[in-house]
């Protein structure tokens, strides 16, 4: 490997999964599909909850802004995978690799924690349902979806001005999807240390406190529904958290496989795993809180006949 140094104005090849043409080809029309399903999906997730009254709750609320930045986190990455597949310049600029990651970070880390504050809801509805209205009252939704932006925003810029004081090799092949801090630490010719020690200081605060979070709040929260003498006022209770627990253990186990190792051991054959949490989780959660929500299908079924009643009244 060449070690001279890359000036600030160059460029990182986006190689992706494969390198041969009819793998790629493949690959193209996959992720294709599942960008349009999970932006489908996810704006009718938004639009669902947005045009149906009744489903302005704290719980919704939450769930439209996860919906919103799972949408904002597929097009900050896939447009330009697919781009890269379909074309012989795989390069992105050194600014532009930066931005993706800046999003990249910033947006993993809002999707934890807008997880977490819906764990909290979960919660209080169940273990304190009497304070509800004033435990989740909406100024203090919007207080805290206001503080997980501010969380994300200032752990994205951190990672991201780091990243501007590496040093990179001339070796700038990236067999991988996006630009990503892993990846890019990987392909540093200067010192990493303060990189990865921050790395995993802030990734411990931004992602560990939360989780540890969501498994107390369950824990309470399965004590209280074992406390409800109905069996079926029981499942009840636990079909409105079956949906968060899914969508929790989907995000945080393809996340674990990606970042639960040491930079020295990470290689490209995580890829695979990356595909998982960067690509096939916002595809799957508006499924998941829709299939077994009553008050979603009702609120989609009004929302998708709304275009043919409007075309039968004309």
């Amino acid at each position: 490997m060449d070690g001279s140094n890359q000036s600030s104005d160059s460029e990182f090849l986006l190689i992706g999964l494969s390198e041969i043409p009819e793998q790629q080809q493949i690959q193209f029309w996959v992720f294709l599909s599942m960008y349009l399903a999970t932006v489908v999906g996810n704006v009718l997730i938004i639009l669902a909850i947005g045009s149906d009254s009744r489903l302005h709750t704290p719980m919704y609320f939450f769930l439209a802004n996860l919906s919103f930045t799972d949408l904002f986190f597929v097009t900050n990455t896939i447009p330009k995978m697919l781009v890269n597949l379909q074309s012989q310049n795989k390069a992105v600029s050194y600014t532009g690799c930066l931005t993706q990651l800046y999003f990249l970070v910033s947006l993993v880390a809002l999707d934890n924690l807008i997880l977490a504050t819906m764990a909290y809801d979960r919660y209080v509805a169940i273990c304190r349902p009497l304070h509800y209205a004033i435990a989740m009252s909406p100024k203090l939704c919007v207080l805290l979806l206001t503080l997980c932006w501010a969380l994300s925003i200032l752990y994205g810029l951190i990672h991201t001005l780091l990243m501007t004081r590496v040093t990179f090799c001339r070796f700038r092949k990236i067999h991988y999807l996006f630009c990503e801090v892993y990846v890019l630490l990987r392909l540093a010719c200067s010192d990493t240390h303060i990189n990865h020690t921050v790395l995993i200081a802030t990734g411990c605060f931004i992602f560990l406190t939360p989780f540890g979070f969501m498994i107390m709040s369950y824990i309470w929260i399965v004590r209280a529904i074992l406390r409800i003498p109905s069996a079926s006022n029981k499942y009840k209770a636990f079909s409105t958290c079956a949906s968060h627990l899914a969508v929790v253990s989907l995000f945080y186990g393809t996340l674990c496989m990606v970042y639960l190792q040491p930079l020295k051991t990470y290689s490209m054959k995580d890829s695979v795993a990356t595909v998982m949490y960067a690509v096939v989780t916002p595809m799957m959660n508006p499924f998941i809180y829709s299939l077994r929500n009553k008050d979603m299908h009702r609120a989609l079924g009004r929302l998708l006949k709304k275009p043919f009643q409007e075309v039968n009244m004309r």
